[in-house]
């Protein structure tokens, strides 16, 4: 399908941003004229209690204005990667947003040349400055990596730069490579795209799997070597960038950025290994109840259960949610009703639409990306997509700009605790046992996909980092290699290590995300947590997580899920998740056997 044949209902409404290409073009030209009032205060930002208000307000309203722009071209370009008019205007935008930094590179030695006292005489004599108290905070707690202006200004025009291993992935994977049909067992071609892959893998027909496997990594084969220089100028410009800014690793930086601390990291690594044999059980037991000699990577997705047919169309599906989240009470729906009616959703997938779903919470309103196929899993993914649009309309609502953008540990929180109370909904209302098995199974592989697979993406984005900080190869065999043998330690004994899975690090857009994937897995045990909590307690548990929806970054993140009722700087909501996973496989096993 052409963008041009979908449904005008069926679309996102990029006109709430601005009504028209045109519209946008004059607005970044309108936004140009920040630069030289950027430029105006330099040398000047901490001489005053004013001056140094003047800047935090003039950063709020730059902020809001470039978040416009980059929402228009970023949505537009995503509805067809191909379109090259969008592609060159997020080049312009991202030119502006390379001079803008460049212009401000003096702040943050500036607020940090002012004296403490001198601060609190300034809080005190402007009652207003007071609410940027914890921003100009946390510039003041990363001093010794802050460096000189020059030098700022040297990284920040280095930024566009950065932004290169990205932008040449997505053109690679999303706009350039096409994939041969699969065929299944009755000898029918099926269209293999991003989108159309994991259905595939869903399907009962294992000779089908088998096709859409091999012909999926037949053609990322043919561009392993790309595919891999890309990766490594990736982990290289974070190297760069962390090194510059006198931190010990990529991940010191990445996650210093987000206030947490790298034992957080570390901590679900160590806890997810020690609770591998519980997916070793699994793995065992898919084996078992699919019945094949040899269990393979393209047996990984398809129900276990195979004569529950699950097709749900979009209608269904947005009732279905709206009923599951009803737990979380009437304010929460009436924004989810708002965002079903008002057009903050592409639905379908078309040719050159940017692949797989997220949420980008604009101002106006989020905008959902879906590539939506009538699968359970892509009702899982609206109800998570929803979660995240949810927390962006109302942290955008209820805080000041400056505390408005959550930080990307908390992120994956709300969306994970819609799934979760979604299966919750499914199970409690199914009185079908093949059904609830279904279920069972689907819950297990939200564990096996979330926890641990994407714990298993943390470690090897982690491997990676610290091949390419001793100096060694970030090469096609070397990338290769260690995949190989992260997916034998973690699916352990019972499957087979096809050579293809070696080869599944090339697909994951993540992996350019800056140790992005690891809070996945930190969020779902959170939501397994927060949710089990809401059903549990009611009314005090939904006052608490509604008022961490709310909290943007008004504090750091662990503080922040604190008060919604997890403590997330230790493993325990990690082992507690886990041992439900242990037992929801018990429960499987026990079902088929009757």
């Amino acid at each position: 399908m052409e963008r041009k044949e979908q449904v005008r209902e069926n679309t996102w409404a990029t006109e709430d941003l601005f009504p028209s290409d045109e519209a946008w073009k004059a607005a970044l030209e309108e936004a140009k004229g920040y630069l030289p009032k950027i430029r105006a205060l330099e040398g000047r930002l901490g001489e005053s209690a004013q001056t140094l208000l003047e800047g935090m307000e003039l950063d709020d309203r730059l902020s809001v204005d470039v978040e416009a722009l980059a929402h228009y071209a970023s949505r537009k370009g995503d509805e067809d990667t191909r379109v090259a008019k969008y592609q060159d205007m997020n080049a312009q935008l991202m030119a502006l947003m390379v001079d803008i930094e460049t212009a401000g590179a003096y702040e943050s030695n500036e607020i940090l040349a002012i004296p403490d006292e001198t601060l609190e005489d300034y809080y005190a004599r402007e009652p207003r400055l007071e609410g940027y108290r914890r921003r100009l905070d946390q510039v003041r707690r990363r001093r010794e990596h802050i460096l000189s202006p020059a030098e700022e200004a040297l990284l920040a025009s280095a930024g566009e730069l950065a932004q290169g291993p990205d932008n040449i992935y997505s053109m690679l994977c999303d706009a350039d490579m096409t994939f041969p049909d699969a065929v299944d067992s009755q000898g029918e071609h099926h269209a293999v795209t991003h989108g159309s892959f994991v259905p595939l893998l869903y399907s009962q027909d294992r000779a089908l799997r088998k096709s859409a496997f091999e012909a999926l990594y037949s053609v990322y084969g043919q561009y392993r070597n790309t595919c891999a220089a890309t990766l490594s100028a990736q982990v290289k410009q974070l190297l760069f960038f962390s090194r510059a800014r006198k931190y010990p690793s990529s991940l010191a930086a990445a996650l210093d950025g987000t206030e947490v601390p790298v034992e957080v990291y570390h901590n679900l690594i160590s806890a997810v290994r020690a609770n591998l044999p519980k997916l070793h059980r699994y793995t065992a037991l898919r084996k078992k109840l699919l019945g094949v000699e040899e269990l393979h990577f393209y047996d990984l997705y398809t129900p276990i259960v195979g004569d529950v047919e699950m097709k749900i169309p979009f209608e269904e599906a947005k009732e279905t949610v709206r009923q599951a989240l009803k737990p979380l009470g009437e304010e929460y729906a009436a924004i989810l009703d708002e965002g079903f009616a008002n057009r903050w959703i592409d639905v379908y997938e078309n040719t050159g639409k940017r692949s797989g779903a997220y949420s980008a919470g604009a101002r106006v309103h989020p905008y959902v990306l879906l590539n939506y196929h009538d699968t359970l899993n892509d009702v899982f993914t609206l109800a998570h997509e929803m979660g995240h649009a949810i927390h962006s309309y109302r942290s955008n609502r209820d805080q000041p700009v400056a505390y408005s953008d959550y930080v990307i540990f908390v992120a994956e929180v709300a969306s994970t605790c819609n799934e979760a109370l979604l299966m919750e909904h499914l199970l409690a209302k199914t009185t079908d046992r093949r059904e609830r098995a279904y279920l069972i199974n689907y819950f297990l592989e939200q564990f096996r996909t979330t926890l641990y697979r994407q714990t298993m993406f943390a470690e090897f984005e982690l491997k990676v980092n610290e091949l390419a900080q001793r100096g060694e190869g970030v090469t096609a065999e070397a990338l290769c290699d260690i995949y190989r043998q992260l997916n034998a330690d973690y699916f352990g004994p019972d499957i087979v290590v096809d050579d293809q899975i070696a080869l599944e690090w090339a697909r994951i857009p993540h992996f350019y995300y800056n140790f992005y994937v690891y809070q996945y897995a930190t969020g779902y045990a959170a939501a397994i947590a927060l949710s089990r909590r809401i059903l549990r307690e009611g009314e005090p548990a939904v006052r608490d997580y509604l008022n961490f929806l709310s909290g943007g970054c008004s504090a750091d993140p662990i503080t922040l899920l604190k008060g919604a009722g997890v403590d997330m700087a230790t493993a325990e909501p990690i082992n507690q998740a886990l041992e439900l996973f242990d037992q929801l496989i018990g429960e499987m096993e026990e079902l088929m056997e009757e």
